[in-house]
């Protein structure tokens, strides 16, 4: 029975139902608890209805956010830093 079922996992690999079923399935399997497995499920199709992102494309998206902030800060540390340095030279050679 395990191997029929691990056999049709990656034969439905790329269907989407199975993936999106995969989560609560799991969550089912490990508490037992069919209400939480079901909530979870629809929660995420809620949130995925309404805003066209799943929840892990949320996730992504946060932290690229927070990356390409980081690198924008940087760069503007880096860009003050240089020009705090020009302006030192340019004080000291006029003394």
């Amino acid at each position: 029975m395990r191997k029929i079922l691990i056999l049709s996992l990656f034969i439905l690999s790329a269907c989407a139902q199975s993936t999106a079923l995969l989560g609560p399935a799991i969550t089912a399997g490990n508490t037992g608890n069919i209400m939480q497995a079901s909530f979870s499920y629809g929660s995420n199709m809620a949130l995925k209805g309404a805003t066209g992102k799943t929840p892990a494309e949320h996730v992504a998206s946060y932290v690229e956010d927070k990356r390409e902030e980081k690198k924008v800060k940087r760069e503007m540390v880096n860009l003050v830093q240089s020009h705090i340095n020009i302006m030192r030279k340019k004080l000291s050679t006029k003394k």
